[in-house]
């Protein structure tokens, strides 16, 4: 289960270094390439939910292997793809895998471990996995597209994914699900077309000269329409996606709205991270990679100091901490962007986003299932995971079409960005604070 988690995680950023060479080699740029990163996420955040429902009704052993094997054969696609559509729909066939393969991969682990000091421990595992593929993703970038070409950042992961199909038929028991009901089709694709339709008009808002200036704002009121009738729908259906009980659970809720907001200023750090180095200082891809390595390091030891703490402290503060620390890697970001400072003055903003990421997502992600059952525990696996995705898919949205635009009348885009990922930040706070202490404070680690 990690390793998938790994190498779902780093194709979330492992396109971002290897952007240039892509739009150079298909002769495509700037807000083009924007749907090579958020397409995977879109589409990955949107479909979590129904691939929670799926694993629930149909099975999780069936589901994962499913979503397995469409996320490897998506990846060999997106590594061969002939043209640049072709890998944009590669990149949605990618999300579309591992939203179907990774709540179930989850809720394998929630089930597998009881609530307290082992189930902790397994999703600090779980998250440091994925926080340390989010990182390392940059560096393979780098490094891969510098020696081998970026069309290897794809190909690369193919027999790994080959490797765990194999150990989920051997090791992944297969359990009956207590019974069949419809899915919600209707509101998965609402909850698909709702992000999609926002990025769209935000990304095109940006272009300077757009042949269709109608479009930005009917994308954007078509967001605001399908999301209305994503909940209207859920209020009617019998089998919904995401049962209106769900939301009674105050906790639960506030902890995946906070980790929207993070995720947002998170992955916005990510890219003003890699902006920054190639655009701005010139590095090439493989500089660009190993200049990361501070934050990749950063990452793994606060993955090993926050279990621990997250038992002795509880989840609320965990969280509380690392909204900070994502707030002071903002300010960091874009003091060295206006002194204009050389690569390495990036690295205590690395080492602060990388703190903030440990102590926030892990605690929130500790919340965010609290008191799950047999029953909802794919939901409750989907729903936290699309928090996450979502929220960084808007965040970078709002980072190509606004931040970057020069309706800002020349305001240094790391500073408009910043602002922004600091605004969301503010709410996050404000919101973790309401976390129930109880709900949110696993029982102390032993030693």
């Amino acid at each position: 289960m990690a390793m998938l988690q790994f190498f779902i995680a780093v194709d979330v950023t492992v396109v971002n270094i290897a952007l240039p060479s892509i739009g150079a080699d298909f002769g495509v740029g700037g807000h083009a390439l924007t749907w090579v990163v958020v397409g995977y996420t879109i589409t990955g955040g949107g479909l979590l939910m129904l691939g929670g429902r799926l694993g629930d009704v149909l099975g999780r052993r069936r589901i994962l292997l499913l979503g397995t094997a469409l996320f490897g054969a998506a990846s060999l696609l997106a590594g061969l793809a002939p043209s640049f559509p072709l890998l944009v729909a590669a990149r949605l066939l990618q999300g579309a895998g591992e939203a179907i393969a990774l709540p179930a991969a989850m809720a394998v682990i929630v089930l597998m471990f009881p609530e307290g000091p082992r189930r902790s421990r397994a999703l600090s595992v779980w998250a440091a996995v994925a926080s340390c593929g989010l990182v390392l993703g940059f560096v393979f970038s780098g490094i891969i597209t510098e020696l081998f070409g970026w069309r290897w950042i794809f190909l690369v992961s193919v027999p790994f994914i080959l490797a765990v199909l194999a150990a989920v038929v051997f090791l992944v028991p297969s359990v009956r699900p207590a019974g069949r009901t419809p899915l919600d089709l209707p509101g998965s694709f609402l909850l698909i077309a709702a992000p999609l339709l926002f990025t769209l008009g935000v990304v095109e808002a940006g272009e300077k000269d757009s042949t269709l200036p109608w479009l930005p704002p009917v994308a954007l009121v078509g967001a605001i329409a399908a999301a209305a009738l994503f909940i209207r729908a859920e209020r009617r259906s019998r089998n919904p996606l995401v049962p209106l009980r769900f939301f009674r659970n105050r906790p639960r809720v506030l902890a995946n709205l906070a980790t929207a907001l993070l995720s947002a200023a998170l992955s916005t750090s990510f890219l003003l991270f890699t902006y920054y180095l190639q655009d701005r200082r010139g590095a090439g891809p493989l500089e660009a990679g190993l200049t990361m390595l501070p934050l990749a390091v950063s990452l793994v030891a606060a993955s090993v100091l926050v279990p621990r703490l997250l038992g002795r402290w509880g989840a609320r503060v965990c969280v509380l901490i690392g909204i900070g620390f994502t707030v002071l890697a903002m300010a960091a970001i874009a003091l060295v962007s206006a002194l204009g400072a050389a690569g390495p003055a990036m690295i205590p903003a690395m080492i602060l986003t990388a703190a903030g990421m440990g102590f926030g997502i892990v605690g929130l992600q500790y919340v965010a299932v609290s008191g799950v059952t047999e029953d909802d525990a794919g939901i409750a696996s989907g729903v936290q995971r699309a928090a996450d995705q979502l929220g960084g898919a808007t965040g970078i949205t709002l980072y190509v079409g606004i931040g970057f635009t020069p309706a800002w009348g020349g305001v240094d885009p790391f500073l408009a960005s910043s602002l922004l990922a600091i605004a969301g930040l503010t709410a996050a706070g404000f919101v973790a604070r309401q976390l129930s202490a109880g709900a949110a404070a696993p029982e102390a680690e032993p030693g």
